[in-house]
């Protein structure tokens, strides 16, 4: 039975970036999250009469969370019991708590890749930017991501939906001291881009390799102080007024111009 303290911890989780840091647990809903995270991640699952009722129409997919529910621990409560722990405002049947990943700059640098793609994060904000950075990140093949502690909290409930999974495949560190994690990735051979207004190259000017691209807060783009740690400011090209692209936007185009100026490379 979910009780009244169980419910007020389950939304701790998904209102305070300090109750799941101390806690080391984060919150997932929906079925699409839940088929898709790793198993020893999971600590427990909620469902709602209803959602099991509706696993046995045959849809596609539900048989896989049928059996999955069947031989895993998990808690049946009401609709509205579910709707008072839950984030969203249509809740989907199915909520989950769980462990929080423990990454380190050697899984993100150690990771068996023909070319390395770092992502590192200055500030980033918005918690839909930082979740469609992780998802372009797992699609153009990204070693990982590099979140500085001024960044949205990645296990934000609207991050984690706007991932649509990629939290599960895409490691990523959180860092106090930016300077010394980019200096530590310099030292490994990897060239450091940082994304500039002031770029002295357009981004589609350079050749590639093992390469980590530093892209700066929505507002006011990279500190000075952080765009001083990259080897070359590069720029992307833009008509019209604007004065710069949105973050993740700007991110996405770094990344697919690695990505598809390796595969180029590759097929010589």
């Amino acid at each position: 039975m979910l009780t009244n303290a169980e419910i007020k911890e389950i939304r701790k989780l998904n209102e305070r970036s300090k109750a799941r840091r101390e806690a080391g647990l984060f919150v997932t809903e929906g079925p699409k999250l839940f088929m898709e995270a790793p198993l020893e991640w999971v600590k427990k699952i909620y469902v709602t009469e209803e959602f099991l009722e509706g696993l046995k129409d045959g849809r596609e997919g539900s048989l896989k969370i049928s059996d999955m529910i069947s031989w895993m621990e998990h808690e049946v409560i009401t609709a509205d019991q579910l709707k008072k722990i839950s984030d969203t405002q249509t809740p989907q049947g199915i909520l989950c708590v769980m462990e929080q990943p423990q990454y380190s700059l050697d899984d993100i640098i150690k990771k068996e890749d023909k070319h390395k793609l770092i992502m590192i994060l200055e500030d980033i904000q918005d918690p839909g930017n930082l979740g469609t950075i992780f998802r372009t990140a797992e699609g153009a093949g990204a070693s990982g991501i590099v979140l500085s502690s001024g960044c949205v909290d990645i296990y934000n409930p609207k991050t984690i939906r706007s991932t649509m999974g990629s939290i599960y495949r895409m490691p990523f560190i959180c860092t106090k001291d930016l300077k010394g994690t980019i200096s530590d990735i310099q030292k490994e051979g990897i060239k450091v881009y940082a994304a500039h207004l002031d770029g002295s190259e357009y981004y589609d000017e350079i050749e590639y390799t093992d390469s980590a691209f530093l892209i700066g807060n929505e507002g006011n783009g990279l500190t000075d102080e952080t765009a001083s740690y990259a080897d070359i400011r590069i720029k992307i090209p833009m008509e019209g007024e604007l004065e710069s692209l949105n973050a993740a936007v700007a991110a996405s185009i770094l990344m697919y111009n690695h990505y598809i100026s390796n595969r180029i490379h590759e097929h010589r």
